[in-house]
């Protein structure tokens, strides 16, 4: 297991600001159609690791598989490449795209409620509703966004980030909330580019979340950064207040303190979301390598 949790390795740039120059080396059953500059399954079989283009288009040919009923302990939902095989949203899908575009994976559609998660500790690491003391857990108010991760990332519980208040990892991929204006499907990959990221504290955990756009939303093409955000997306008190708002008060009603954010409780730019994306990814690629305690997640 070992060996092919570490074939899933990405490359990462040297610069940490330039994470759409990274290239792809992934394991089966991802491989490289003959003739065309796209990935796709290769019915399962197995196949040695290889570097693939940095400007390779991945078109993921993932199958969904809903078990047991939604809003139900047993709720899971998994994918499968086209020969049936279960693979993990986490570790088994590119984070890069290319020219600063990343996979995104649907989790949370926009305007609900049910807290879904990738189950993490779980092999093929399945998207379910995330519980406590044993009942399903829901958000006091629907989420505006569409919300979910960006794979091949880790947030690091073993390591500091100096520059938001020495907070460490929350021990998750990367939190992606998506802007665009279509509600999404769970279980759903987006082409999405970053516009900012948001250093949520979380009980003392740093939980970044990157702001994004999918790249088939019809206002993609007027927002490349930050400060594009509140121009293209006029909304009281301003898009960017409004989910840093969310995420700092979701947690009252329960009787819970607010949550924190840092860098001077403003979001970042572009250029500093990907450098989040790249650290993370580089974190993730030490985790499936087993250079650092894997602990109770799964690497399957």
């Amino acid at each position: 297991m070992a060996a092919a949790a570490a074939a899933r390795m990405v490359s990462v740039a040297g610069s940490s600001t330039v994470a759409s120059s990274s290239c792809l080396l992934l394991k089966a059953p991802f491989a490289l159609k003959h003739g065309r500059n796209a990935l796709s399954f290769n019915n399962g079989r197995r196949l040695s690791k290889r570097l693939f283009s940095c400007n390779a288009i991945y078109n993921p040919q993932v199958q969904i598989k809903h078990e047991g009923q939604p809003e139900t302990l047993d709720y899971r939902v998994f994918f499968e490449d086209t020969s049936g095989k279960k693979i993990s949203p986490w570790h088994d899908i590119p984070l890069h795209l290319g020219d600063g575009v990343f996979n995104f994976i649907v989790e949370i559609p926009k305007e609900s409620s049910a807290k879904m998660e990738v189950a993490t500790d779980e092999p093929y690491t399945p998207i379910k509703q995330d519980t406590k003391k044993g009942k399903l857990r829901y958000y006091p108010y629907n989420i505006n966004w569409n919300y979910g991760l960006l794979p091949q990332t880790w947030e690091d519980p073993s390591l500091a980030n100096s520059e938001v208040e020495g907070a460490f990892g929350d021990n998750d991929p990367v939190d992606v909330v998506e802007i665009g204006e279509t509600r999404r499907k769970i279980g759903d990959i987006l082409k999405v580019k970053p516009l900012a990221a948001l250093a949520m504290i979380d009980e003392g955990e740093l939980d970044w979340k990157i702001v994004a756009i999918s790249l088939d939303d019809p206002r993609a093409s007027l927002v490349n950064d930050v400060d594009d955000v509140e121009k293209h997306f006029p909304v009281l008190p301003g898009t960017l207040t409004a989910i840093r708002d969310w995420f700092r008060d979701y947690k009252i009603p329960d009787g819970k303190p607010a949550n924190k954010f840092g860098l001077g409780n403003k979001a970042a730019n572009k250029e500093y979301a990907l450098k989040v994306i790249t650290e993370t990814n580089e974190s993730w690629a030490k985790l499936v390598k087993r250079s650092i305690p894997a602990g109770e997640l799964s690497l399957a």
